[in-house]
């Protein structure tokens, strides 16, 4: 059996997680290269890929040479872009009130229509996401109408969404793990000084036993959107409402592994050999 753990072309992230699945695969008796994913050295004879990237181009092209993809390219597309994870959601699971912007083909004006829409629909604050970026860049606590025109105009021709602002949570959410349809472990993110938890802008974690309802609720999306490992983000409200906020394909594990003590690469790497048989 051959398989190699692709990584972006150009930037280094993803190369933690690569070279950790790199050693836990080792331990299972099998080399696994990491590769960049340039044009012109990504091999295309693999039994299968762990692909850490998000080049959607690359992935399909693999999988059409006969490569197993964890997770696929169809995972990864709907989970790199957060309203087609809302749509692919909606129904599913409990999620915060959510708006895509309008699709623009020129600069034209923001109309106030749209604003009037928005601010009736969400209320003040509300959360105005980039649909394509992570590690909680992108997103803004909008305050009022100036500001949300602002960042609309700034915005208009960067698909975008609209998001009500679950205030009790502020700083504060839960990353659940799953690997295989199955909750690995969790962790508590808290940014006291920014109302996003994620690490990379200050959140802290904490290892948590996520409630059963939780694990419930995440073992869903990941056989909805046919994750066999990922990282889902939770907000709960002040009634103990739990809504599904991201879901990533990709999830990072450094600090979930530092936090928990869980081994997920392990756990990842003994999953893709049970699948592959």
């Amino acid at each position: 059996m051959k398989g190699i753990i692709l990584i972006n072309a150009f930037s280094g992230i993803g190369e933690h997680q690569a070279t950790r699945m790199q050693r836990e695969f080792a331990l299972l008796g099998l080399e696994v290269p990491v590769v960049r994913g340039r044009v012109g050295e990504v091999p295309y004879d693999e039994d299968f890929c762990v692909f850490l990237d998000k080049d959607l181009y690359t992935a399909k092209a693999l999988e059409n040479s006969g490569v197993k993809l964890f997770n696929s390219s169809e995972a990864i597309a709907v989970c790199d872009d957060k309203m087609l994870t809302s749509l692919a959601l909606d129904g599913v699971v409990k999620q915060p009130e959510t708006i895509p912007c309008s699709f623009c083909y020129s600069n034209t004006e923001v109309s106030e229509s749209e604003l009037a829409y928005i601010e009736k629909k969400l209320g003040y604050p509300l959360v105005l996401k980039l649909n394509k970026q992570s590690r909680g860049e992108g997103v803004f606590l909008v305050k009022g109408r100036s500001e949300l025109k602002e960042l609309i105009t700034k915005f208009r021709d960067i698909p975008h969404l609209y998001q009500k602002f679950i205030s009790f949570s502020s700083g504060r959410d839960t990353r659940v793990i799953v690997v295989g349809h199955k909750v690995l472990c969790a962790m508590e993110r808290v940014n006291e000084k920014d109302f996003r938890s994620n690490v990379e802008q200050g959140g802290v974690g904490r290892y948590v036993e996520p409630c059963e309802q939780m694990q419930n609720i995440a073992v869903k999306v990941s056989k909805a959107l046919n994750l066999e490992y990922c990282g889902i983000d939770f907000l709960v409200d002040a009634d103990g409402e739990i809504y599904v906020v991201e879901v990533n394909s990709n999830a990072f594990f450094k600090g979930i592994e530092k936090a928990s003590g869980v081994n997920v690469a392990g756990a990842y790497a003994k999953r893709i050999l049970e699948v592959l048989g």
